[in-house]
């Protein structure tokens, strides 16, 4: 099996991508902790955020005794893509569709999951060579949008990100989700702040059970 593949299977089984952005480097870990802690399998760490590498890293090694699968989102050029997968991501996360990201991550064997809105941006992804769509921002066109495109693009995984919560999550599985990125509803930057990493848990915990009630 491939490491592609095997993300895409831990990515399926998880049903929810955690995407940690603007965590300070010293705290990432006490985070990542507590949300895998929850039940969260798969974490995106954002690109844009400073010493992302570093954070990569550090929550790669912390977790290596779990099955955690740590990888990268917002990353927006080739450059960016090469420099999250030397620091341990296994999978790329972008807003648009950047054939050179993809490439990058196909050289690697790193599953690459660019965002798409359209059909054509959709079609553009796939002949890219990209893994999995991601539908972003999910909240903006909603779960019929995503079972609209999904028809013509058959069994194609599709990520529903932005947006997406306890009270929308059931609605974007019964459209065809393969799993759903979640960030502000699934991490309590409040908590994060306050530095109390049991409310961060539980937070995460509620998310992963309203994920598994809507995929039941």
């Amino acid at each position: 099996m491939t490491q592609t593949q095997y993300v895409l299977d831990r990515i399926r089984e998880s049903g929810v991508v955690a995407v940690l952005r603007g965590i300070d480097v010293d705290q990432i870990v006490p985070v990542a902790r507590a949300i895998n802690d929850a039940g969260v399998g798969v974490l995106e760490i954002t690109a844009n955020d400073p010493r992302v590498a570093d954070k990569i890293a550090a929550v790669d090694a912390a977790l290596d005794d779990t099955d955690a699968i740590v990888g990268a989102g917002t990353v927006l050029s080739a450059s960016t893509a090469q420099s999250v997968i030397d620091a341990g991501a296994k999978f790329v996360l972008a807003p648009d569709v950047n054939a050179e990201v993809v490439t990058t991550c196909n050289r690697h064997d790193v599953l690459s999951a660019p965002g798409v809105m359209t059909p054509t941006e959709a079609v553009m992804a796939i002949e890219s060579g990209a893994d999995v769509l991601k539908v972003f921002p999910a909240s903006t066109v909603g779960p019929d949008h995503l079972g609209a495109l999904r028809g013509p693009l058959g069994d194609v995984p599709v990520l529903p990100t932005g947006g997406v919560g306890p009270d929308n999550v059931k609605a974007f599985f019964d459209a065809g989700a393969t799993a759903v990125g979640v960030g502000s509803s699934l991490v309590d930057y409040d908590a994060v702040e306050a530095g109390d990493m049991e409310r961060v848990q539980e937070t995460a915990e509620a998310m992963v059970e309203a994920v598994e009630s809507a995929r039941s």
